[in-house]
């Protein structure tokens, strides 16, 4: 059962959220051979302060 988490910024609608969860779905029970009941998604909203890259705040 692929439990999938994606994070991103805050901002993005409902139906944004939803059309990428169908697209990530799509493609893992295409490459992971495993059913569209058994993928889970899972949006990790943060704040943009909140991310770094090598040390520095994007």
């Amino acid at each position: 059962m692929p439990l999938i988490t994606v994070s991103l910024y805050p901002g993005r609608t409902e139906q944004q959220k939803k059309d990428f969860a169908k697209a990530i779905t799509k493609s893992a029970v295409e490459i992971l051979k495993t059913k569209e009941n058994h993928v889970i998604v899972v949006f990790e909203e943060n704040p943009k302060e909140n991310w770094y890259m090598a040390g520095n705040q994007l």
